[in-house]
């Protein structure tokens, strides 16, 4: 009798549980981000739909589909205890005005052929976080993260007074979700029970929106079956990336997702440019070009600190 061969060791198994986690969490990471990148065809398809009536869609599936997914995780509980806090449901409430009207602009943007302006602002968001470091939190920069946003504030004044119009897209999508991340920062809720909260904020004006849209024949929702599918898909494509990004900080450093975040710009940047034909003339390159190289100061500094601070505990 032949002795039994012995079983080839997969990658899988040659990996160990904190390989495998922080796998995971990259995976995920970049699933979270690739999403928001590629979610700007999706909207593409509803540019017959005014940007109001789509965010009342978006803010009414969103409540659907998080509630439906916290139902069967079980975790109800968590929305039980956030509606018993009047202080943390005001502090939802402020967040839910800033991602509201991020969705907003950046519905409004792409819908209205200004994709180029959505990937300036997703862009120059990091550093515009610094900034809401130092003047709200008394943070105090390096010396590349003065670098930093010393060069980033070149290349939005470069924009402003060269080009045509004050870039207030690109500065509105940033400013919005910088000052929607520092308070989220601060309201001690995970990030899908939150998002449904901050929805459901506004689900009801939501509702009657959309109501008075039908009653007065303007609805788009009952056009076409398709348009109906395509707005209640709105949900989906708001939930997805989130249940995603939530899976990612929980697995790997935050360091490691503030590198994996330029990818959604940067696919929404060649998408703008090969797919939609939105034409970039040498000045706005070299704006983009200013800010590539302020993250690349950016992320090297924030990388280096993570490093020194996992020497230094180790």
């Amino acid at each position: 009798m032949s002795a039994n061969p012995q079983p080839v060791p997969s990658s899988e198994t040659n990996l160990s549980a904190e390989q495998r986690i922080a796998r995971d969490g990259v995976i995920a990471a970049l699933g979270a981000y690739g999403f928001w990148g590629f979610v700007i065809i999706f909207y593409k398809l509803l540019v017959h739909v005014p940007a109001l009536e789509i965010i009342a869609h978006r803010i009414v599936w969103t409540v659907v589909m998080i509630g439906v997914y916290l139902l069967f995780r079980n975790r109800l509980g968590e929305l039980y205890r956030a509606y018993k806090n009047p202080k943390l449901l005001a502090k939802l409430a402020l967040a839910s005005v800033l991602v509201g009207t991020n969705w907003l602009i950046f519905i409004w943007a792409v819908t209205n052929g200004m994709v180029l302006e959505t990937s300036f602002g997703y862009f120059i968001n990091p550093l515009v976080n610094v900034a809401i470091g130092v003047f709200f939190l008394s943070e105090k920069l390096s010396k590349p993260q003065l670098v930093a946003v010393g060069i980033a504030t070149f290349a939005v004044i470069v924009q402003a007074t060269a080009l045509d119009g004050f870039p207030w897209i690109a500065l509105s999508l940033a400013g919005s979700f910088g000052f929607y991340g520092f308070v989220r920062k601060k309201i001690d809720i995970a990030a899908t029970p939150g998002l449904f909260v901050e929805a459901s904020t506004f689900l009801f004006l939501a509702l009657g929106y959309l109501v008075y849209l039908e009653m007065q024949g303007m609805s788009s929702f009952t056009t076409s079956w398709n348009t109906a599918g395509l707005l209640a898909l709105t949900g989906v494509t708001t939930a997805i990336p989130l249940i995603l990004f939530g899976a990612a900080t929980r697995r790997i450093q935050y360091s490691t997702i503030g590198l994996i975040q330029y990818l959604a710009p940067t696919i929404s940047f060649f998408l703008a440019i090969y797919l939609y034909g939105e034409e970039i003339n040498n000045l706005e390159l070299f704006t983009f070009v200013l800010i590539w190289i302020s993250l690349a100061i950016y992320t090297t500094d924030a990388v280096r600190r993570a490093t020194r601070k996992r020497v230094l505990k180790s």
